[in-house]
């Protein structure tokens, strides 16, 4: 049995942000029932660095988390993090109150502008202007380069001294000794600490260490990729529908579009409906000028949330040395960097930054308890 100091379940941004941070201070084992880290949720993210999509404790983990993807630490990548992708939200004249409400969210945190008329068909020329009259623009918004930065923390996470297991699903686990004894694959560890930062299935982690689960709602969101119809893609934003009932958004060669579902699923390796694609495909095409007679690729991922859509962050109340690392739904890329320091300071008893130290509260699972 290899003894550590904390195990972490779960290798995907969660999982693989928390060994870095950790192994900084103690000694982790990070173990994945996969054969490839992130294989369910992380790896099919296509991640944004926006300030205005979430308010509250979301909008604060998103702000500490900027300084890491802009300037990370020396040797984490040879690739910039971000890249400039600005966000654009479009309205119809039926959802101009909802633009308003965005305004509101964000107001004093970020540079949100309203644009309408020539200026959004200069943004984006396929929008149909007698359709969509309004929008605003992010300007500094970025896309993130997720294979980099959860890569970044894997190697950085050995590097450390972390010993990453994948194909290793964990069987059992048990406390004894004022330890958590797991058994994963066919490997044993045993660790003052555990995190379930197991994602989709970070319930059934917990039950099967005689934590009660706190609810966590899998929910999938299907994407696809199609052809730009001739249009020259240089400098467009990402197009997002003001209530996020679709979003579009250029890439090399290519567009992504998605309908921005939330289908609540039990844990699996989710498959994309061709309903939800078509739905997409009429909805974004109701909105612009494209035909997307054929599609190139489709997928769909996980997006795993807490009954009140906030992060579950820090220390089981009724099992001490249990920490939860959960329920980022679909923010745990951009936040990965600020919530992986604080559950480090949960774990290490260190206090966290102020910053941190702000939402510490909202995102214990002592609130769903």
């Amino acid at each position: 049995m290899e003894r550590v100091d904390a195990i972490v379940v779960g290798a995907g941004i969660a999982g693989a942000s928390a060994a870095y941070a950790l192994a900084e201070h103690l000694s982790v084992a990070l173990v994945e029932r996969e054969a490839i880290a992130g294989y369910h949720t992380t790896g099919r993210s296509a991640a944004l660095y926006t300030e205005s999509y979430e308010k509250g404790p979301v909008q604060l983990l998103t702000l500490a988390s900027s300084g890491f993807l802009r300037r990370p630490p020396d040797g984490f990548t040879t690739e910039p993090l971000l890249s400039p992708l600005p966000v654009l939200y479009v309205a119809t004249e039926e959802q101009r109150a909802t633009l308003d409400r965005i305004v509101t969210e964000v107001a004093g945190r970020t540079e949100l502008r309203l644009v309408e008329g020539d200026e959004l068909a200069t943004l984006c020329p396929a929008l149909r202007t007698d359709r969509i009259i309004a929008g605003l623009l992010e300007p500094a918004a970025h896309e993130i380069d997720v294979h980099a930065l959860h890569q970044g923390f894997l190697r950085g996470a050995r590097r450390r001294g972390t010993t990453v297991w994948l194909d290793a699903p964990v069987v059992s686990i048990e406390r004894s000794g004022g330890r958590w004894n797991v058994q994963a694959g066919e490997r044993s560890f045993t660790a003052e600490a555990i995190i379930d930062a197991a994602g989709a299935w970070a319930d059934e982690i917990a039950t099967m260490a005689g934590v009660a689960p706190i609810g966590l709602t899998p929910m999938r969101r299907t994407a696809f990729t199609f052809d730009p119809e001739g249009y020259d893609l240089s400098g467009w934003p990402i197009v997002v529908d003001a209530d996020e009932r679709f979003y579009f958004k250029p890439e090399v060669g290519q567009l992504m579009g998605s309908l921005a579902e939330e289908t609540p699923m039990e844990p699996c390796d989710v498959r994309p409906e061709e309903i939800d694609v078509a739905l997409a495909i009429q909805r974004i095409t109701h909105a612009t000028r494209f035909q997307i007679r054929t599609v190139r690729r489709t997928w769909a991922g996980l997006r795993t949330f807490a009954p009140d859509r906030l992060p579950v962050v820090g220390a089981e109340p009724a099992a001490p040395g249990f920490f939860w690392l959960a329920g980022q739904g679909g923010y745990g890329i951009m936040t990965s960097p600020a919530m992986a320091q604080l559950i480090t300071a949960l774990v290490t008893g260190h206090e966290p930054t102020p910053e941190l130290a702000e939402v510490r509260q909202a995102v214990s699972p002592a609130r769903l308890r």
